[in-house]
């Protein structure tokens, strides 16, 4: 109970709403943005788009010099948000998943190439989610490199038709194209990781996402399953479009693409440790954030398509080990998004730098207001918006 009681308080120590932080940000061309524009940018379009609650944070020289929630993590019931209010992270998993299956083979755990099929006990469709692979051998090729960088041919969502984004009540589980040979955003991918990862470790996901990055990254209310030592009483709920309100279980079983629930505080010393470079040594660092596969596809979503251009090849759009990646003028990035009903998130960083910006929504519509808000604390950037689906005010 005292844990309980002790953690948030820890954290909002570390972290209050409206702490005092750098009065200013250095943009990526190096000029600089005082704090309190980027507050009122942030309550303008806020407002402007009807969006209930954000955190936002700002990473200069590899440390977080701007963090700040604001609106509500329960509107009806007038609760602020801040910093220590548990989000649901939605598909901002996979990067913590990618950077967790790295630190497993920088152990030796696991070979980045070797067909996961070999580390299971019995053959993939002998496994109930996966029994309709039972005549396509192609399971037989994929890797973990496959699954991280979303070249495995499997459906993003196996209930959404990953072609039309219709939704599938059949729900067959496919391999929609030869393993390795093109891009396609997979979370099913990341269920086959998990399962080998967890089958081979003996280890529930979350308990290895606790022991090499939670713990030492001082991440104490993140998890891809719910922690009872979370508590009860700063968590927020997310604001649909209709009025209604968005209220996500306590997960009890981890999915490695998408259940993870995180802070602001919490993912900004997730970035800050990236940017360090922690826990990795160089060479599988820098092997995830290498481009494993160019995107040449329209949109990201649907993820399966034959339609393809050439618009972003200038700014090489590709993907590593669990991140997006694209070359500015300015420099490298990496990046992921966590859509999911009233949940939009976003964090890049610029590794040459040392700059990141991460966004935290509870509000369906919050994506609309990504580009405005990266351009006012970062510049203007080469972030493919359109490839990503996202509307802009």
């Amino acid at each position: 109970m005292k844990k309980a009681i002790l953690l948030p308080l820890l954290f909002l120590l570390l972290h209050p709403r409206g702490m005092a932080q750098s009065p200013s940000i250095q943009k990526l061309d190096g000029s600089r943005i005082p704090a309190d524009s980027v507050d009122a940018v942030v309550e303008r379009l806020m407002k402007k788009s009807g969006i209930e609650g954000m955190s936002l944070a700002v990473l200069n020289n590899r440390k977080t010099v701007y963090i700040k929630s604001f609106g509500y993590r329960n509107k009806p019931a007038n609760e602020r948000l801040d910093t220590a209010t548990i989000m649901y992270g939605a598909s901002l998993s996979k990067a913590v998943c990618g950077y967790l299956t790295m630190k497993l083979v920088q152990d030796g755990v696991l070979d980045l190439d070797k067909p996961l099929g070999q580390y299971l006990s019995k053959p993939l469709h002998e496994y109930e989610y996966f029994a309709d692979l039972r005549n396509d051998a192609r399971w037989k090729n994929i890797t973990a490199r496959m699954c991280l960088s979303h070249t495995t041919g499997l459906p993003n969502v196996r209930w959404v038709h990953p072609q039309t984004g219709e939704s599938d009540t059949l729900g067959v589980m496919r391999i929609y194209f030869d393993p390795g040979t093109r891009y396609a955003y997979s979370g099913e991918g990341f269920k086959l990781l998990q399962l080998v990862v967890e089958e081979m470790t003996r280890q529930p996901l979350d308990a290895l996402a606790v022991k090499y990055i939670y713990q030492p990254f001082g991440m104490y209310r993140t998890g891809f399953v719910w922690h009872d030592d979370f508590g009860d009483n700063n968590v927020a709920v997310g604001h649909l479009t209709n009025g209604m309100l968005d209220k996500k279980r306590k997960r009890t079983e981890a999915v490695a693409g998408g259940s993870m629930v995180t802070t602001i505080a919490d993912f900004a010393r997730f970035s800050e440790n990236l940017l360090q470079e922690k826990g990795l040594k160089r060479r599988w660092f820098r092997e995830m954030i290498r481009p494993q596969i160019r995107i040449h596809s329209v949109t990201q979503f649907p993820p399966i398509t034959t339609e393809t251009t050439t618009e972003n090849d200038a700014i090489g759009l590709s993907y590593g080990l669990g991140w997006g990646l694209i070359r500015c003028p300015q420099g490298p990035a990496y990046f992921k998004e966590g859509n999911g009903g009233s949940w939009r998130n976003y964090a890049i960083l610029f590794p040459r730098q040392g700059t990141a910006v991460i966004i935290l929504v509870n509000s369906e519509n919050g994506e609309k207001v990504f580009q405005k808000l990266i351009e006012t604390v970062l510049g203007k950037t080469c972030i493919p918006w359109k490839w990503e689906g996202y509307e802009t005010e």
